[in-house]
């Protein structure tokens, strides 16, 4: 798989149609919230003093730390969609925790995330005619691109 640098992807969504907001500022772009990591024999939990409910876990540092700017990602996105108010986050040195536990400072690029959230893959069941299905199959057709291409001309959009 080939990997790509991040002016490379800004090029490419550009050229599919994106565009690049510019006259955005403030704390808004990147959102800070400490979490904290509960290290147990076999996995972390991982949850969020300020966000209830927002919780994940994991098997090391390294997938704890991806789960965790998952998490808070999903749920600042879901907060946005139904206007929730968030507090300000506590301070790193405020939070208390037990011996085992530590507490991250986590920080989420929210205009990639958006983008990752609104461009993930949805799974749809079809109904067809065999004879469709078997000649398209016979032609090695991929149905999701030809689908994706139908609906964006259908509905008449240009990315």
């Amino acid at each position: 798989m080939k990997s790509y640098s991040s002016k490379e992807i800004i090029k490419l969504l550009i050229k599919d149609g994106w565009y690049e907001y510019q006259s955005a500022t403030g704390s808004h772009h990147s959102f800070k919230h400490p979490s904290v990591f509960s290290y147990d024999e076999d996995e972390i939990s991982i949850s969020f003093p300020d966000l209830a409910g927002c919780i994940s876990c994991a098997s090391n540092d390294e997938e704890a730390l991806y789960m965790t700017k998952d998490a808070l990602g999903l749920y600042l996105v879901c907060a946005e969609e139904d206007n929730e108010i968030l507090l300000e986050p506590s301070r790193l040195n405020e939070i208390q925790l037990n011996k085992n536990e530590r507490a991250i400072l986590v920080e989420v690029n929210m205009p990639l995330f958006r983008m990752s959230v609104e461009n993930s893959a949805v799974k749809k069941t079809l109904t067809i005619p065999k004879w469709l299905n078997d000649f398209a199959e016979k032609n090695k057709v991929n149905f999701s691109q030809v689908l994706q291409q139908a609906l964006k001309e259908y509905l008449r959009l240009s990315r």
